[in-house]
């Protein structure tokens, strides 16, 4: 009785792996099945979708060359200004320059009308000291002129000796012990114009 019942638990148990077998068999059928079936509605999607990239990328070139027109229209625009700009500065630097030297000439034209009047006096043989404060009254006049210019003398005598401001033309030994190694005697006055040296002060330096 047991050997029959061992007999039909074996025959069991194989029905049991032959179906679980024929079940896998169908699941992997169906999902080949599937699979294949996705695999070419892929392939069709793909075949689809190329006319619609094409015309994006057309379109994508055709924004392109309107953003280069556009762009280059915009370069030769500012080209032409910058260049009209340039003109413009050049031409209104080299009036500025013309109307500055008129300028500073009609300020010395004065002073040289005072000194054709003080050579006059000169000639005539008039008083001397009134020539003399005529001359005076033309240089305060020239001075005051060169400071509303901002031209200032540079201050030499007793002081360093400075590459920067002052030419040495000679060195002699200096009057006293304080004075070596600075200015004893200005030949020719240096000068500013503004901030900047236009000549440099010629000088005698004590040693």
């Amino acid at each position: 009785m047991k050997k029959k019942e061992h007999k039909e638990s074996n025959k069991d148990i194989n029905d049991k792996v032959n179906d679980l077998i024929t079940e896998d068999q169908r699941s992997k059928k169906y999902s080949d099945t599937s699979n294949s079936g996705n695999e070419d509605q892929c392939q069709h999607e793909e075949v689809l979708l190329i006319p619609d990239e094409k015309a994006l990328l057309e379109a994508k070139v055709a924004e392109s060359e309107v953003a280069y027109k556009e762009m280059n229209d915009k370069y030769l625009r500012l080209s032409a200004e910058f260049d009209n700009y340039r003109k413009r500065t050049l031409r209104e630097r080299i009036e500025l320059t013309k109307t500055a030297a008129e300028s500073v000439m009609l300020s010395i034209l004065p002073v040289m009308d005072d000194f054709e009047r003080a050579m006059h006096s000169i000639e005539t043989g008039l008083d001397f000291e009134a020539t003399k404060e005529g001359i005076l009254l033309i240089y305060n006049k020239f001075n005051e002129f060169s400071k509303q210019n901002g031209i200032t003398e540079i201050d030499a005598v007793g002081k360093v000796f400075d590459t920067d401001l002052h030419e040495a033309l000679t060195k002699i030994p200096a009057p006293t012990e304080d004075l070596k190694g600075k200015i004893v005697q200005v030949i020719q006055k240096g000068y500013y114009l503004n901030d900047k040296v236009i000549r440099f002060a010629k000088v005698v330096v004590g040693e």
